[in-house]
């Protein structure tokens, strides 16, 4: 949750949709329903032929949850200067991926990984941004 809120201040100071709270739920929601996965068929008291386990299946559930809550920051409106439509919030709905991500990687003891994750999208939200508008 800490990293997911960094990522989420990092919004919240470029006044986005989704900002501290909703990260920290995010990256925190994906780590405790993979580590309760895990727990789950840990714990399970049942013959290997009455139940399979398949990690990959809560992975693609917070997957598609958190893109039904990333599809919602997205805002379409047309324009009025050049008569084009515009497109808000793409960034935030893929920050908001990749904080349950970087969760789905804590959960499953990956902290290098999920740190040097968590780094990256620090480093593409803030010092990208700088050099977009630097130089396009």
């Amino acid at each position: 949750m800490l990293l997911g809120g960094v990522i989420g201040a990092e919004r919240e100071l470029a006044d986005k949709p989704a900002g501290l709270r909703t990260h920290m739920l995010v990256a925190g929601a994906a780590t405790f329903l993979t580590s309760m996965g895990d727990i789950l068929v840990a714990n399970l008291d049942v013959s290997e032929a009455l139940i399979r386990s398949d990690p990959v299946r809560i992975i693609e559930a917070i997957i598609t949850g958190i893109s039904f809550l990333g599809a919602g920051t997205i805002i379409r409106h047309r324009m009025e200067r050049d008569g084009g439509d515009g497109i808000e919030g793409l960034t935030t709905a893929a920050s908001l991926l990749f904080a349950a991500a970087i969760g789905i990687g804590v959960a499953e003891e990956q902290f290098i990984l999920s740190g040097g994750s968590f780094l990256l999208i620090l480093l593409t939200l803030r010092a990208i941004k700088y050099l977009q508008k630097r130089w396009l």
